[in-house]
């Protein structure tokens, strides 16, 4: 098991064998815009990671998590309950793919997601059963996802992302088939001569069309210094 520090004094625990906190979780919180009082929703929540930073960076937002893993619900309770946060994240468990039966409809203004990035026999190898269904699409798909999020948003709610460059097409194909349209793109990228490895995606149920790509988010300085928005992200002092 592995402590790691937010800001605002929280914490949250890892285990070795779940997924585990990266670049992409740290990502996704600091794209999501949320409103004030903010309901939000974080599908394949993991052990609460996104979540537990919107709610150190957001003082009034509730999060409500939804996770398929057992062992990952586990962690999560246990970290919201480590940091006394359990008026204001609540931890669901259950299959996205009946969004239906486990939360209500269009009672969200915000959802967050860092799905499983790979098709089924794509991707590198898992060491182990829970990081494969945490990497690969095998319960949770493109359309899969999509579908949830449009059943949680209220009309003009927005969902936030973060999934693999080669999958962009895949993506905004899903997300429009539910009517989710995607409105913010904004390409990641570990130094400025390096292809982009991930790209955050904002959603908007119900929007106009109109897809506004901001600049490329670039992570490193070419001598590997972490760049100034980096040391922004992760809380890092200058």
């Amino acid at each position: 098991m592995q402590t790691e520090f937010f800001q605002n004094g929280i914490t949250m625990q890892q285990a070795e064998d779940l997924f585990r906190l990266g670049s992409d979780a740290m990502l996704l919180a600091d794209f999501a815009a949320l409103p004030k009082k903010a309901r939000v929703c974080d599908l394949c929540a993991g052990a609460g990671a996104v979540g537990l930073l919107l709610l150190a960076r957001e003082p009034d937002c509730h999060v409500t998590a939804v996770e398929l893993q057992a062992a990952a619900c586990l962690l999560a309770r246990k970290n919201v309950a480590e940091n006394r946060l359990e008026d204001r994240m609540t931890v669901v468990e259950g299959d996205l793919r009946q969004i239906e039966t486990l939360l209500p409809n269009r009672r969200f203004d915000c959802v967050v997601c860092n799905p499983p990035y790979y098709p089924v026999g794509s991707g590198k190898a898992a060491q182990s059963e829970a990081l494969a269904i945490a990497r690969t699409e095998q319960f949770c798909t493109l359309p899969d996802l999509a579908r949830a999020a449009a059943w949680l948003l209220r009309s003009g709610g927005a969902l936030f992302l973060v999934h693999r460059p080669e999958r962009l097409c895949d993506l905004f194909c899903a997300l429009r088939a539910q009517k989710l349209e995607p409105k913010q793109l904004r390409f990641v990228r570990h130094s400025a001569d390096k292809p982009t490895s991930l790209i955050l995606v904002k959603a908007v149920q119900n929007g106009n069309p109109g897809l506004q790509c901001q600049p490329d988010l670039i992570l490193h300085a070419p001598d590997g210094s972490p760049s100034e928005e980096y040391r922004r992200i992760y809380h890092l002092v200058p």
